[in-house]
């Protein structure tokens, strides 16, 4: 099986960065923080082996392009793959209210 190679964009990096430090420090929830961080970046990497595994983004932005999203509890991961390439490029982490 190919793997591909997992680029995070800055501002996913930002992102994930901004998410952790939200639930350690505003909801003071470090423990919480670290094992979100944990499930959003397993989630990441498992596109590696697994590239296609989330559903083309149909809705809000990056609709118009060639761009999946997977869900990660309240969190959406939008990415696009570059099969040429073998590359998953993660173009940004959002906090999405009230899908589980």
């Amino acid at each position: 099986m190919d793997r591909y190679i997992v680029r995070l964009y800055a501002r996913a990096c930002r992102d994930l960065e901004d998410i952790y430090t939200y639930i350690a420090e505003s909801l003071s929830e470090p423990g919480t923080a670290f094992n979100m961080a944990d499930e959003l970046e397993t989630a990441i990497f498992s596109l590696e082996q697994f590239p296609e595994r989330g559903a083309v983004r149909r809705v809000g932005a990056y609709a118009s392009g060639d761009y999946r999203q997977l869900f990660v509890k309240n969190y959406v991961i939008i990415y696009r793959v570059l099969k040429q390439k073998k590359e998953v490029h993660i173009v940004t982490v959002r906090y999405t209210p009230g899908n589980f």
